[in-house]
């Protein structure tokens, strides 16, 4: 059911980038750069492969996969490790999500929005949400949608609703390689491991990243989760020990329990709507949930069957 929707909300992301493109954000950073699937061991790679070719048939965007030596690997990724091989997925993109995220509340400013920050409360009255309140004044709405994130279930707390999400502490490494163009490099999925290194524009490569379960919203960059990242890095692109450590990110992922995303009403209340539990998928997945919950909400019919993701199995 996790793939389902990631495969979709992969397929989803050409069109969204075409249609950010004709309000004129163009500068988004998605790239169809490729992924490289690495591992020392050519039968790893080899189930790898399989599991790929199982999928392709309703995955044509994957593209013709390549089994690589390591030297073949190196042409894509000069940085690599002498002892890996790899798959080369020619279909794999990568965007920045800030970048994204700007372009997206830009278009939505275009239209009509009105972004008001500060932090939000739900105000609710006989059984319904009226709106939302923010400082002292409150914002009337016919339908409320919440994608707090890991912040959510605070939300619901007044209103005797207990949401089962819990922040998931991630931290991120950025490396820059001065005078190197990086921004045509693909994508490192190392077989066996949660990190990646994911390669931009301006000589910046990104290795992540950390899943620090149980770590509340504790928001400090520590000598452990980095001490882990840069280790899983440097050990597939030793290469990258001579870059400069330009920043640490930190983040908390929004986790449901059984690891699905949180997609629909809220029981009890009709008018109330929930986007979230999407974890280390945010990116991938998000925009393509907001396609979902907005046909939910308009009372279109929906691109996939959604009961798989309905909310009411993480509230009580």
């Amino acid at each position: 059911q996790w793939y389902n929707m990631a495969n979709e909300a992969a397929h989803f992301y050409p069109q969204l980038i075409k249609e950010l493109s004709e309000y004129g954000e163009k500068n988004v950073s998605y790239k169809k750069v490729g992924s490289l699937v690495t591992a020392t061991n050519s039968d790893h790679l080899q189930k790898h492969w399989q599991l790929i070719k199982n999928r392709q048939a309703k995955a044509p965007l994957i593209g013709q996969v390549e089994h690589l030596t390591n030297e073949g690997a190196k042409k894509y990724f000069p940085l690599l490790d002498e002892q890996l091989e790899a798959l080369y997925i020619p279909g794999a993109a990568r965007v920045d999500g800030r970048l994204l995220a700007k372009a997206l509340l830009n278009i939505a400013k275009q239209n009509g929005v009105n972004y008001i920050p500060g932090e939000a409360s739900l105000r609710m009255e006989n059984g319904q949400v009226i709106g939302v309140q923010v400082k002292d004044k409150i914002y009337e709405a016919d339908r409320v949608l919440m994608t707090a994130g890991a912040w959510a279930k605070d939300l619901l707390t007044p209103f005797n609703l207990t949401l089962h999400i819990e922040p998931q502490r991630g931290q991120i490494v950025h490396l820059t390689l001065p005078q190197i163009d990086t921004s045509h490099w693909p994508v490192i999925s190392p077989v066996g491991s949660g990190h990646y290194l994911v390669p931009f524009e301006n000589s910046r490569i990104v290795i992540g990243a950390t899943r620090e379960t149980n770590s509340g919203f504790d928001y400090r960059m520590t000598a452990d989760g980095v001490r882990e990242v840069l280790n899983e890095g440097l050990t597939v692109a030793p290469g990258l020990t001579d870059a400069t450590l330009t920043e640490v990110r930190i983040g908390f992922r929004p986790m449901s329990q059984d690891l699905l995303p949180l997609i629909g009403k809220i029981p009890s209340i009709d008018n109330l709507y929930l986007a979230n539990g999407l974890g280390p998928s945010g990116l991938t997945i998000g925009p393509f949930v907001g396609k979902l919950i907005s046909e939910m909400i308009y009372g279109k019919a929906s691109s996939i069957d959604l009961t798989p993701y309905a909310p009411e199995r993480a509230i009580s």
